[in-house]
């Protein structure tokens, strides 16, 4: 029979081997994470993330552009990685302090002694336990507030995605005004420039509709340039390639708008606006950091005991103490520094309070003036549209004359465009007011602080 007749030894493991599995275990180890070598901008608005389950079949509505800005900004997906730090911060100021060890052998080199001596030490520092609650108090405070300025970043995102969608479809629907003012002046004008070419009217007689065509063709080059220039804003908010083109509907759908409830809700909007609520998160926190200061006023002390034996076998043991002595730094500098950015931030959230509140109120009142202003506009459009008709039809009857003409039939087209300025700056006053308060946008959530 061939082979080792002997048993197979079973192989167990040895105790120091499995001691130091179980510590690696437990230990951290390093992954790489190279740069991204090309940019991360999607090809086409189908593989955008969505927070359904797909994305819509037909043109995207406003509130579908807030989803997908929300979902695939680049920069809130590095802002939101912020989280994850200052809960890792947390962490580690929620960790109580190791104690520390200390140890020596001395072999013994020469004298009488026969054996070499050693000691070991162990100690823990009691200050770093006094300022542990404080510590961890201010990063939790921390925490929360990067957590709600990552949602207040999601609030200028989601106005953003608003602001330039809303501007985007007014722009697009009122291009056809634009454009029939370009296409008429400029028939006409080929018409008189023919005229003019056969000596049959004068320069002073075509003066005034090249004026005209110029200036509608500069109009419509002006509406055409600011809608490529939003295009390209709004693919760079949800992280497309410049050339993607956005479908969206062809009206603007915003949440209900109400004046008279955003003034009720003054009261209560330092509890929900997400900026007001870090500043507060980030008060807290330097609160916490004056009481750390003041505590650590009192010297270090170290408490433990410590063993030893020396070169005649003679051994020791007691009780240590390492106490420092306040003589030259007793933190004063550092209570200073905490208690100074302390009334800073007390400072700067009375100034955010009052910015926010005499903010709103100026943007309602503006929108009241806008209001009435498109009233007056939107009465006075009629009688400029019938002013250009029966302009059309006595300038055909040769009752009058060139300049005439132009300047009814331009009045008209002004009337008609000054009504969507003034119907766009009233959109845009309310998607702005609307992000001030947080209507229909993420909400902060502090939880509870326990202490």
């Amino acid at each position: 029979m061939n082979g080792d007749p002997r048993p197979a030894r079973r192989l167990v493991p040895r105790p120091t081997t499995i001691l130091l599995a179980a510590l690696l275990s437990g230990c951290a180890h390093y992954a790489a994470l190279p740069l991204a070598a090309d940019p991360l901008l999607a090809p086409t608005i189908a593989v955008l993330d969505h927070p359904g389950a797909a994305l819509p079949t037909g043109p995207l509505s406003v509130s579908d552009v807030v989803d997908l800005a929300l979902a695939n900004n680049p920069e809130l997906k590095a802002a939101r990685l912020k989280r994850a730090i200052a809960a890792g911060q947390t962490k580690q100021a929620s960790t109580l302090p190791n104690p520390s060890l200390t140890g020596a052998f001395l072999p013994l080199l020469s004298g009488v002694g026969t054996v070499p001596a050693w000691n070991v030490g162990l100690g823990q520092d009691l200050k770093t336990l006094l300022t542990y609650r404080t510590r961890r108090r201010a990063a939790r405070d921390s925490e929360q507030q990067v957590a709600a300025d990552v949602v207040w970043q999601e609030w200028q995102v989601a106005g953003q995605a608003r602001q330039i969608a809303s501007d985007l479809i007014v722009g697009r629907n009122s291009r056809a005004s634009y454009l029939a003012a370009y296409e008429l002046l400029a028939a006409r004008n080929a018409k008189l420039e023919q005229a003019l070419a056969a000596r049959n009217v004068t320069l002073v007689t075509v003066a005034p509709d090249r004026v005209a065509l110029q200036a509608a063709r500069s109009a419509l080059n002006a509406l055409d340039q600011k809608q490529l220039a939003l295009m390209h804003q709004l693919n760079a908010l949800l992280g497309l390639a410049p050339d993607v083109v956005v479908p969206l509907a062809t009206q603007v759908a915003l949440p209900p708008f109400d004046p008279a409830a955003i003034r009720a809700g003054l009261a209560t909007l330092p509890e929900r606006r997400p900026d007001l609520i870090a500043l507060r998160m980030g008060y807290a926190a330097a609160d916490e950091q004056v009481r750390q200061a003041i505590q650590s006023q009192f010297p270090d002390l170290v408490l433990g005991g410590s063993v030893s034996s020396d070169n005649s076998s003679v051994v020791n043991g007691g009780p240590t103490a390492t106490l420092s002595l306040p003589v030259f730094d007793r933190n004063q500098g550092n209570v200073a520094i905490t208690q100074a950015t302390r009334a800073q931030l007390h400072a700067d959230y009375a100034a955010r309070l009052a910015s926010t509140v005499g903010t709103v109120g100026a943007m309602l009142r503006e929108m009241e003036q806008l209001s009435a202003q498109l009233a007056e506009a939107r009465r006075d459009l009629p009688a400029a549209r019938l002013a250009a008709e029966r302009a059309q039809s006595a300038f055909g009857a040769s009752n009058l004359d060139e300049r005439g003409y132009v300047d009814l039939v331009s009045n008209r087209f002004a009337k008609e465009q000054d009504i969507m300025t003034l119907e766009l700056a009233l959109l845009d006053r309310q998607i702005a007011l609307q992000t001030l308060v947080g209507d229909g946008l993420p909400t902060v959530d502090t939880g509870a602080n326990t202490q």
